[in-house]
């Protein structure tokens, strides 16, 4: 078996936490994913049972003992899910800080030079560049992203880059457009120009997709939030080559060489990672014969990229005998209808409806959205597409068919 059934799917959903029902409001679809995953049953237990454990690390007992262990257990997890053999698993207060950490220790880390990025970025890392590019004396340049896609290519960073690139980001998801990035291929243009230049990855909204893989990237950083791939708040989670792990960063005075976490981090917090790791290798378990654990975490990896495929072709073109989003007038898919980089969210806009009226409206009918604006965060999408707002629906491989249909019928009940 290579895709997920009706059967293992309603395994997968028993999984989750609030699956079909929000605590607060009742019954509803959760297409909301990009703003936060379901959590996972086993990362709430988890939480709740180190939250009552009075004990700290780094102590003379065996309490102490064990948590050191299970931390250590859940860098190897985290490293095993990024496939990232060598470098550091980093833990700190969000995605968006390490993001900041990482960026600020590179530009302060190499002399003059530019920093590049991407007009499709978030600003978690744009906004890390224009701050640490002026301050350590750099250029901060940003590659042009294609509108009409939603996506940057390794072509628009090859043109772009030049030798004197001492610092380079990537987004490898964007969370407005939903089209993942070549990652691979894009690094692979930054550095045959400039081979030197320290690369780092915002993967927040890839990681719940799956298909993280640091050995084929050749980058210096990759960070995620832990709460947009079935963990909780409270923690972002990333991983630093030895280069970058290497150059002044802030530390305790007297910390071993290349330590990242600034005071006790949550044990708690590791240990709802190594519950994520344990759920992609169970979900592999049931797709493929394999034993070795990174061969199941890649083919969870792959069905989720097709489970997801299937839901959103069924929400852009239709199920049963309801019409698609790109069948509705007035609607317009950002980033285009037929589009291969596609993850799990289609956002459209609808002429003449204010996104947020859509987004009420059928949250009024039990379809749990979000609105973008052409704000802080997605005007960077939206402005040059000339428009003001849209509608994000952002899904999991735990949704169904079923909730597609469910979200189309409330469309068509909406625009009439």
């Amino acid at each position: 078996m290579t895709t997920i059934t009706a059967e293992l799917l309603t395994d997968i959903r028993s999984k989750f936490a609030h699956v079909e029902e929000c605590p607060f409001t009742g019954p509803r679809v959760f297409f909301e994913n990009a703003g936060g995953a379901l959590t996972l049953n086993a990362v709430v237990e988890t939480s709740a049972r180190f939250a009552a454990i009075p004990d700290n690390q780094g102590r003379d007992n065996p309490a102490s003992a064990a948590l050191g262990e299970i931390i250590a257990k859940a860098r190897e997890d985290a490293a095993l899910f990024f496939n990232a053999p060598e470098g550091k698993i980093v833990v700190g207060e969000s995605g968006t800080e390490l993001l900041f950490r990482m960026v600020a220790d590179a530009c302060l880390g190499s002399e003059g030079g530019v920093v590049l990025g991407s007009t499709l970025e978030h600003p978690a890392s744009r906004s890390a560049c224009a701050r640490w590019s002026e301050v350590s004396g750099k250029r901060h340049v940003l590659v042009e992203h294609d509108d009409a896609t939603g996506v940057v290519s390794a072509e628009a960073y090859a043109a772009a880059v030049t030798p004197d690139v001492a610092v380079a980001t990537i987004l490898h998801t964007s969370p407005v457009t939903g089209m993942g990035m070549d990652v691979p291929a894009i690094a692979a243009a930054i550095r045959a120009v400039a081979p030197a230049a320290i690369i780092i990855v915002d993967g927040i909204q890839h990681a719940c997709h799956g298909g993280i893989d640091i050995t084929a990237c050749d980058v210096d950083g990759y960070v995620i939030s832990p709460y947009k791939v079935f963990s909780r708040h409270g923690y972002g989670l990333g991983w630093a080559s030895e280069r970058l792990s290497a150059l002044p960063h802030d530390a305790l005075i007297g910390a071993p060489a290349g330590s990242w976490e600034l005071g006790t981090r949550d044990t708690g917090a590791y240990a709802t990672f190594s519950d994520v790791v344990e759920y992609f290798e169970w979900l592999g378990g049931q797709l493929t014969d394999a034993t070795e654990p990174r061969a199941r975490i890649e083919a969870a990896a792959a069905a989720i990229h097709a489970h997801e495929a299937v839901l959103t072709t069924a929400m852009l073109q239709g199920t049963g005998n309801l019409p698609g989003l790109a069948e509705m007038p007035g609607v317009e898919i950002i980033g285009g209808v037929d589009n291969p980089s596609r993850e799990g969210l289609v956002s459209f806009a609808v002429a003449g409806r204010p996104s947020v009226e859509l987004v009420r409206a059928l949250g009024d009918l039990g379809i749990r959205v979000h609105v973008r604006k052409a704000d802080h965060y997605s005007g960077n999408v939206l402005a040059p597409l000339g428009k003001p707002d849209c509608v994000r629906v952002s899904l999991c491989h735990y949704n169904s068919e079923t909730e597609v249909a469910a979200f189309l019928s409330a469309m068509q009940r909406i625009l009439g």
